[in-house]
């Protein structure tokens, strides 16, 4: 059974947040390959020693860059509820991964200095609190229907 009414044609919450954050994303990897906005942007292709500064405060790479536009793929996540939430769980546990790894220094080849360690932190929170919420929101709107 789909999780909206059959009239109600608006975007569940999951679908609007894929969508913000693939925007994001898409954006942020976009601004990573452009110089001005990226201080010797991009940076060499990979490597924790990449020159590659985003906004002059977070390391880049080609590859960050590249990995940023993959998570540009909540765009196409936001269609259905189901892939929505799917893609907020994915990216919310991917981007915590990221912190460990980071704060762990285990990465010698994906450039990621303290700021963009916490920024994964935060987005890794974000990510994950927007899938309990959409995930809530869905349960609760049920709940509602069954009485």
């Amino acid at each position: 059974m789909n999780v909206r009414d059959r009239d109600d044609d608006r975007r569940t919450l999951a679908q609007t947040l894929a969508l913000a954050f693939g925007i994001v994303f898409l954006l942020v990897g976009i601004l990573g390959f452009i110089p001005g906005i990226t201080e010797d942007a991009p940076g060499s292709f990979a490597g924790e020693d990449s020159d590659g500064s985003l906004l002059g405060i977070f390391q880049t790479s080609v590859l960050h860059n590249l990995a940023h536009l993959a998570f540009g793929v909540g765009i196409l996540a936001a269609r259905k509820h189901a892939t929505a939430l799917t893609y907020l769980l994915v990216s919310g546990v991917a981007y915590l991964g990221l912190f460990l790894i980071g704060i762990l220094g285990v990465l010698d080849w994906l450039p990621a200095d303290d700021s963009d360690d916490w920024l994964h932190l935060g987005l890794g929170v974000a990510l994950l609190g927007g899938w309990y919420a959409a995930k809530k929101e869905v349960e609760d709107r049920r709940v509602v229907r069954a009485t």
